[in-house]
């Protein structure tokens, strides 16, 4: 076994451990009150998940994107209620900016793409204004890490720092997406942007989303599958019935694609002794389509094969489609995403379409 299968093998089975034995439906159910469980973070901060992907002269871990996998896809698969996935690729940008991580949970912002915000040269360090939207677990995050549209990340101090503003509001899974109102918040630190990758929030945010997304969807299989299995009608499971193993077929047949364009986006994604960007963009791009069209169908799938029980608050399906729901939507939608890759193939025209394919990038 290799160094790096080794390693990986001992993220997944440290992550299966602590989510499946500590992430149950009233710590979900807390969360979506607005409660923020430090007892859980302790845990997750204790078995250094949040710096994997950190430099190791930060005291990070220095891992790339593919021994990530276990981790973020155990977000989406046990429905953990906890910005890791956001802290992660915080502590990576901050650390290969130089500078030194925050404490804490952290969150993430992107210049633009909603956000109506301006930098101003202050005394000494720069200010940010304006307003931040569907900022995730802003509340609770002690900063954050914001991607300028100059080419720039910066951190921004959140808990108790001058003009700093949160509004409280809730995605689709009942988990904390605020609005931050931002009046000449100093910026704790500035840097160039220390990847050749434009939008690095945005882009990689949305890599991450991709990632949470196949486990959720893992999830909601597993438990149409079962349910199938177990539900009589008519004197046998419904899941002997031809219709039910059709469209149970096409549901696996969704989250394998979109596990597979996933995997391949986190291997082209910068981090470890991966520093090349030339693809990340590209495969990103496919994993975010591709993890958001069977995020819309699986659901529709998973629910059907249930029932009207499915829809019901006290049965534990509504925790990954959900997420589902409000996943598919964050760092860009597949629609979004579809529109930039089809916009960047008619760019290239016949000739560059096949190249492009090929090379990952038009």
């Amino acid at each position: 076994m290799s160094q790096d299968t080794l390693t990986d093998t001992l993220i997944e089975d440290s992550a299966a451990k602590l989510f499946s034995t500590q992430v149950d439906k009233d710590r979900r159910l807390r969360a979506e009150t607005g409660e923020w469980d430090a007892a859980l973070w302790q845990q997750v901060a204790d078995s250094g998940f949040h710096l994997l992907l950190a430099s190791e002269a930060s005291g990070g871990y220095g891992q790339g994107w593919t021994a990530a996998y276990p981790l973020l896809r155990g977000l989406g698969y046990w429905q953990v209620p906890l910005p890791l996935a956001e802290t992660m690729l915080a502590a990576q940008l901050a650390s290969a900016a130089g500078f030194d991580i925050p404490d804490g949970p952290l969150t993430l912002i992107e210049q633009g793409q909603g956000n109506q915000l301006t930098v101003a040269a202050g005394d000494g360090l720069a200010t940010l204004s304006g307003t931040a939207h569907a900022v995730p677990w802003a509340r609770h995050a002690t900063a954050a890490l914001v991607s300028l549209a100059d080419g720039r990340v910066a951190l921004l101090d959140l808990q108790g720092a001058p003009g700093v503003q949160v509004q409280p509001h809730a995605n689709h899974a009942g988990l904390p997406s605020d609005t931050l109102v931002l009046q000449q918040a100093r910026l704790r630190a500035v840097a160039a942007n220390p990847l050749a990758l434009d939008r690095p929030v945005w882009t990689l945010g949305a890599l991450a989303r991709s990632t949470m997304l196949v486990g959720a969807l893992e999830s909601a299989l597993e438990q149409a599958v079962r349910y199938a299995g177990e539900r009589v009608q008519f004197g046998k499971a419904i899941g002997k019935y031809q219709a039910i193993q059709q469209q149970l077929a096409l549901m696996a047949g969704d989250v394998s694609a979109a596990r597979v364009a996933t995997q391949v986006a986190l291997a082209d994604a910068p981090g470890g002794d991966q520093h090349s960007c030339a693809a990340t963009h590209f495969s990103t791009a496919v994993a975010k389509v591709r993890a958001g069209e069977a995020a819309t169908r699986g659901t529709s799938i998973a629910h059907q094969v249930h029932g009207a029980i499915g829809f019901t608050h006290e049965h534990a399906l509504h925790f990954a489609t959900r997420r589902l729901w409000a996943w598919r939507e964050e760092f860009g939608s597949d629609a979004a995403w579809a529109s930039e890759l089809g916009r960047a193939a008619i760019a290239a025209r016949a000739a560059g379409f096949w190249p492009g394919i090929t090379a990952k990038t038009f």
